[in-house]
């Protein structure tokens, strides 16, 4: 009776439509916040009201030890593609509406869009049967139909191609593209381009018609400057920042510590030279920069909102528990033009017409990448560590809720996704052109049994600041320095104590490393040989 009983259950499963199985492959959202510091979400040790990205992270996996590449178009070449920045021709900045040519230096690594000899997750996603959806930000080149999302794999696009932009209007070269085609400025009167984005997102999911697996990639531009909140957020933080930068650090400290995050034999990294103690400051300093602050934490809780509305979508949808969620962001916290006090005078927050860099300033920066020393571009980690959370109800049922102190980096997210979709990556694309192999590995044995991973060298340049790791061991360096400090980031990764003096094979290992992978990897020459 049995075997009859089997046919008949075998026949059945012929007869059910296609799309059933192809929705038994996991849908895979993306979502790449800029310019936020490792510590600004609660579950990294933030004051930062982020009940929603810290469900996501009571739920997945979070990474201790993740790296991005220290700058925003470099690191979504590199989350995209599998490759360093350098091997896609985006080695230092994209293309900017401004002067389009002027990130084009004439050798490979250096174009200022991606080439065709790297291939993206969503090309590689669609021609695996997914559909594939981009809101927000792209910043990967933008002079030319061929550079543009929808022919780098992309079926449906609205954002804005370029960097930063007005939250409240964005215009003109920096304003918002649908497809191929920009839009006039919004003329809705609580426009804000985080809500925007979320709710154009959430548009591609309700208008696909059928059950074929998705891929959405949520690229928020939050929150990277202007300082652009909505006033009831602002509000809603009130003075929480008057205590100032160095009680803030403090606390973030403290709260690392109490949940894991941070060892404490590690301390926390000196406060940056050109930051005054808070109580140095006047009393009309202290008010000034605390409202910048409130206005970035209204950035971020902002953002929290989006993601808790696309949550949602997605439980209601029955989807979640079917779908991969990466958070991270593109590089550590924003102390750009290197002020103490902010750029830009406060009669430019939150003024709809300005998208400049209006900033919180070098001592929120610093704050916001707590325990760590430096900041956004660097090679040190305050530049080059991110948050990452990683959520997929269906696949992390043994890491759920878990950090992990296993050591990835952007070039390991497409290979990861690769692994749990069965998408494979091509050897040719582009009408037979050969694609360089990834340079990342999968995570998924980390995330599906919390396994150890073992990896020779991690490497980075960006605007000369120069980087390795292997194992617990990291040199930095300023291309054209003579020395490489040297870090044990077991014992100190707020590097406060370069060692390089006590184990100098080591740093003849590591740097003769880096300058291979440079000569290897478009990283060198930056720039054509004089004739």
């Amino acid at each position: 009776m049995a075997k009859p009983l089997l046919r008949r259950c075998f026949a059945g499963l012929l007869c059910l439509p296609l799309t059933l199985f192809a929705q038994q492959k996991p849908n895979v959202v993306l979502i790449l916040v800029d310019d936020m510091g490792w510590s600004d979400l609660g579950c990294y040790g933030g004051e930062i009201n982020t009940p929603n990205i810290d469900r996501l992270a009571r739920n997945g996996l979070r990474f201790r030890q993740f790296y991005n590449t220290g700058r925003c178009c470099p690191s979504r070449a590199s989350l995209l593609t599998g490759l360093y920045p350098h091997q896609t021709g985006i080695g230092h900045m994209a293309e900017a509406p401004e002067n389009p040519t002027a990130q084009d230096w004439g050798t490979p690594g250096y174009r200022g869009y991606l080439n065709d000899r790297c291939v993206t997750m969503a090309e590689v996603l669609k021609a695996s049967g997914y559909h594939t959806y981009l809101s927000g930000k792209w910043h990967l080149g933008l002079q030319g139909e061929e550079k543009m999302p929808l022919q780098r794999g992309f079926e449906k696009y609205y954002g804005i191609l370029s960097g930063a932009s007005s939250y409240f209007r964005p215009a003109g070269n920096r304003g918002l593209s649908a497809g191929n085609q920009l839009l006039p400025p919004p003329t809705e009167p609580n426009f804000y381009t985080t809500d925007a984005f979320t709710d154009q997102a959430i548009g591609f999911l309700n208008e696909q018609q059928d059950a074929k697996p998705f891929f959405l990639y949520l690229a928020y531009t939050a929150p990277h400057w202007p300082l652009h909140a909505k006033k009831t957020a602002i509000e809603k933080v009130g003075s929480r920042y008057g205590v100032g930068w160095d009680e803030i650090r403090r606390q973030r400290l403290a709260r690392q510590q109490a949940m894991g995050l941070v060892d404490p034999a590690w301390g926390l990294s000196d406060r940056d030279r050109r930051v005054r103690p808070w109580e140095r400051l006047s009393a009309g300093e202290r008010d000034s920069v605390a409202y910048r602050m409130a206005v970035y934490a209204a950035q971020v809780e902002t953002l929290d909102e989006n993601v808790g509305k696309l949550l949602d979508y997605l439980t209601a949808r029955k989807q979640l528990d079917n779908t991969l969620i990466f958070f991270l962001s593109d590089n550590g916290a924003c102390a750009e033009n290197y002020h103490e006090l902010g750029t830009q005078p406060a009669s430019r927050i939150n003024d709809p017409d300005f998208s400049g860099p209006v900033s919180y300033g070098i001592g929120w920066a610093n704050a916001s990448n707590t325990p760590f020393f430096e900041y956004k571009v660097k090679s040190y980690e305050g530049g080059i560590a991110t948050p990452l959370i990683v959520h997929f109800p269906n696949g992390l049922k043994s890491q759920r809720g878990k950090l992990t102190n296993q050591v990835g980096h952007l070039i390991d997210i497409l290979p990861t996704v690769l692994e749990v979709t069965g998408a494979s990556y091509p050897k040719t694309f582009h009408q037979g052109q050969s694609i360089q192999p990834m340079e990342g590995r999968s995570l998924w044995p980390v995330l599906k049994t919390g396994a150890v991973t073992r990896r020779d060298f991690l490497f980075w340049e960006h605007q000369d600041y120069c980087a390795v790791r292997k194992g617990d061991f990291k040199a930095v360096k300023k291309l054209g320095d003579s020395q490489w400090q040297l870090f044990d980031l077991q014992t100190d990764r707020t590097e406060r104590l370069d060692v390089a003096a006590k184990h100098p094979q080591r740093v003849g290992e590591l740097s003769a490393a880096w300058q291979q992978w440079a000569d290897s990897h478009q990283v060198l020459p930056k720039k054509p040989a004089p004739k």
